[in-house]
């Protein structure tokens, strides 16, 4: 018996999908399954519309095919440079939980993530969380500093403290209706946020390394969860770093919203933005309408992070 649906947990080998008519069914991948051309850790991600075979014995159910993805994000796999993998699959919107100490997200993963997803057209919303924490002039200056960056260019910023409840409603209204992403680095309050959308959520929450100042992974595994009526959240394990996917450099300065309206004024068609002259990119950093840390970042993908570069002014 064929059945179709909605992926909405994985523990790498086995997949738990909600069919169309609500049943929950536990599958496996049946066979080579080719999702797509490139080599995927995870050849089926979180958010996927699959076909599977139910066996009348209900002895097991395998998945025996994929629908095309409307969308998804992808990341390099850190440990595995040759392969990728896919967080979520047909989401409608992604948030991206940011903290400024304990952990800190620093602007170059966050641009990093900012570009993946506008390569894939996935609509971006910046949880900057913990901001009770934020105590000396420095570390408030940064937040407003990054707030006014990312508002100018469009992106929803909103300022959140899960533990003292600031701003969860503003977040509760953002949820509702859609499928939404919910990454960042471990530590930063995702699954914590999860429960103070909805306290019924069983998800375990988990502490900050005394040393380190960084989050310990409480999520091992990818999970979608229900948080309101037609309203889900899918919560991944904490990543360290955001390797990006087949990008080119001459596509680079599209997925930075900034650089490639102004870069429509350089001298050159192609303009790099990294060392010619007559580049309006490089003039409108220098005159601060375009944020130092925003292009840091874009040189930093442009040349890729392992490489080293001389900054161009």
């Amino acid at each position: 018996m064929q059945k179709k649906g909605r992926v909405i947990k994985s523990t790498g080998k086995e997949y738990e999908i909600v069919t169309t008519n609500g049943e929950k069914i536990t599958a496996v991948i049946k066979g080579r399954l080719r999702i797509n051309s490139f080599k995927s850790t995870n050849p089926i991600a979180i958010g996927d519309i699959v076909q599977v075979e139910v066996k009348d014995n209900n002895d097991k159910a395998f998945i025996t095919g994929i629908e095309e993805r409307k969308n998804f994000i992808i990341r390099k796999a850190t440990k595995l440079s040759k392969q990728f993998q896919i967080l979520a699959a047909n989401i409608d919107q992604a948030f991206l939980m940011i903290t400024f100490k304990n952990p800190r997200t620093s602007t170059t993963f966050t641009d990093r993530f900012l570009a993946t997803a506008e390569a894939y057209r996935v609509p971006v919303i910046l949880l900057f969380n913990k901001v009770d924490l934020l105590r000396s002039e420095s570390l408030k200056e940064e937040l407003f500093f990054l707030k006014n960056v990312y508002q100018s260019l469009g992106y929803s910023v909103i300022e959140l403290s899960v533990t003292k409840g600031i701003n969860i409603d503003v977040v509760k209204e953002k949820v509702k209706g859609k499928v939404s992403l919910l990454s960042g680095h471990s530590g930063t309050g995702k699954s914590s946020l999860i429960k103070a959308l909805n306290f019924n959520i069983n998800i375990e929450i988990g502490k900050l390394s005394r040393y380190h100042h960084s989050g310990q992974n409480t999520t091992s595994h990818s999970q979608m969860y229900q948080v309101f009526k037609n309203s889900y959240l899918i919560d991944t394990p904490g990543i360290k770093g955001f390797g990006l996917f087949d990008f080119k450099q001459h596509e680079i300065p599209h997925f930075f919203r900034e650089i490639f309206e102004t870069g429509r004024q350089c001298g050159f068609d192609d303009c790099t933005h990294t060392h010619e002259r007559n580049c309006a990119v490089k003039q409108a950093v220098e005159e601060g309408r375009i944020s130092i840390t925003r292009y840091e970042s874009y040189l930093d993908i442009f040349f890729d992070k392992n490489d080293k570069y001389r900054k161009p002014f």
